[in-house]
């Protein structure tokens, strides 16, 4: 067996709900005098994990949160986007843009890119797993794990599968 086709658990359902919570008190620590949020997922696994954020969230505070869904064509070389929100009705919020790894950036850059153009009061980003292989110059403000990889490394995050158990692997 080759090294690329092992698959490693590097997180299991446990760990993964450990590491939502303590991201999800980072944020009310962060937001702890307003009065609303968006948290924006960036779909598929992005909004899986913003759904379970928003989760907590509304268990450990009483901040009106929205959620929105964000769906970007990564594969396209300029932005292309839809949010299933009114981006006016994100003016003058605090956004929390949600993905579940960061590997190069571009993901996370374009959803960035979604809100540039209206005024916000505050744009954090959180990412469960952090690659550190960024070929954009972002940077996430909220991280469940830094992992050292290689590029030919892949890192696949099951969350809220059907007939799966939540888990990160590296392959």
């Amino acid at each position: 067996m080759t090294m690329n086709s092992k698959k490693v658990l590097i997180l299991n359902h446990t760990q993964i709900q450990q590491k939502i919570n303590r991201i999800a008190h980072q944020i009310l620590e962060d937001n702890f005098d307003e009065k609303e949020i968006i948290v924006a997922g960036v779909v598929e696994r992005g909004y899986r994990l913003a759904l379970r954020i928003v989760d907590v969230l509304s268990k450990i505070s009483d901040i009106k949160i929205t959620i929105a869904r964000i769906e970007l064509d990564k594969d396209s070389t300029k932005l292309e986007s839809v949010i299933d929100v009114p981006i006016a009705f994100c003016e003058n919020k605090v956004i929390i843009l949600v993905d579940d790894v960061l590997n190069s950036g571009k993901t996370l850059a374009y959803g960035l890119g979604v809100f540039l153009n209206i005024p916000l009061k505050k744009l954090r980003s959180v990412v469960l797993i952090n690659r550190s292989h960024k070929n954009f110059p972002v940077a996430t403000d909220f991280v469940g794990l830094e992992l050292s990889t290689v590029l030919k490394e892949h890192v696949t995050v099951v969350i809220g599968e059907k007939d799966q158990e939540d888990a990160v692997y590296l392959n």
